[in-house]
């Protein structure tokens, strides 16, 4: 099963990237390959979390998918977590960890991991998906900046 995971330090503070991270209705702004998010159900989980089940739509050039995910919104711990729940993949997982960083700044936890239920789909997308997940990262940096400024580089 295909993964992805980074940890990169960024300038801004771990809860100005879960606030990013956590507006989820935005991502078609900014984020690689999202062309859409409707977020279909809000509702408080256990220990202070949210849960919402979103509704994405992905496409790259002729392709299109939607996907619907449940996602857990931790405030209290700076964690997300999106679960698979219906769409093109057998399998779709992704977390977020926000940690302050010695210094200043915070370290940014990202890990996907997925399949498709369809193997020509796969192959179809699956190296598109692998870039697009690589520049995730960038994508929410970037965001982040125009947002909340580009302070000096965390070193």
């Amino acid at each position: 099963m295909p993964s992805f995971r980074i940890d990169r330090l960024v300038r801004h503070s771990p809860r100005a990237m879960y606030d990013l991270v956590a507006d989820v209705e935005r991502y078609p702004e900014f984020l690689p390959l999202c062309e859409s998010l409707r977020v279909l159900r809000r509702q408080p989980g256990e220990g202070g979390t949210e849960i919402l089940v979103a509704e994405m739509g992905v496409g790259y050039k002729a392709i299109r998918e939607r996907f619907t995910t449940r996602v857990t919104l931790d405030p209290a711990n700076l964690r997300i977590v999106a679960e698979y729940i219906d769409g093109p993949f057998r399998h779709l997982e992704n977390r977020w960890g926000f940690k302050e960083a010695p210094g200043g700044g915070c370290n940014v936890d990202f890990f996907i991991t997925y399949e498709f239920k369809s193997r020509t789909l796969g192959l179809l997308m699956g190296t598109m998906f692998d870039r697009a997940f690589r520049k995730f990262t960038d994508a929410f940096e970037a965001r982040a900046d125009t947002i909340y400024g580009a302070a000096a580089p965390v070193r």
